[in-house]
């Protein structure tokens, strides 16, 4: 008695690779367009509660001065500490601060600028941005300036 041999031919297993191929081609870049905004997400999070820590600043020093630390002082705001920079007032989530450099960009005695800078993998993603008067600017096309209709929100 003869056995037949069993097994996978190579028509079989090079139609599976392709199908599988095609599969990733589909799959990755959609699951990597989701991470990346997951991640921005996190960043705008986070630019919302830095935007209430400066307003606790405000309520307990009439000003939003001196809320930063290892940046810069600006003219005519405080004198304590700096008005730019990493911020003092609130730390920046860990997982975060791996995917955005966020700052105080301006800051006086009536107003302030906070900024996300996509850095590391998220590079390119385009700069955030939220005001004391709640504006939210998002760079999307990551050309610079926020001057495009698409880029006067989150989303």
């Amino acid at each position: 008695m003869k056995l037949k041999q069993q097994g996978v031919t190579l028509i079989e297993l090079l139609t599976v690779v392709v199908i599988v191929g095609v599969l990733a081609a589909i799959a990755i870049p959609s699951y990597q367009a989701s991470v990346s905004k997951s991640r921005r997400a996190d960043a705008t999070g986070a630019l919302l509660a830095l935007g209430n820590a400066m307003e606790r600043h405000y309520t307990e020093n009439n000003n939003y001065c001196d809320s930063a630390a290892g940046g810069t002082l600006v003219a005519n705001c405080g004198t304590g500490t700096e008005d730019t920079g990493t911020p003092s007032i609130y730390t920046i989530p860990i997982d975060t601060a791996k995917y955005y450099t966020i700052i105080i960009s301006a800051a006086s005695t009536t107003s302030y600028t906070l900024r996300a800078t996509p850095t590391g993998p998220q590079t390119g993603n385009g700069v955030l941005e939220l005001t004391n008067t709640g504006v939210r600017r998002w760079d999307r096309n990551n050309d610079g300036d926020f001057l495009d209709t698409d880029e006067t929100q989150w989303d």
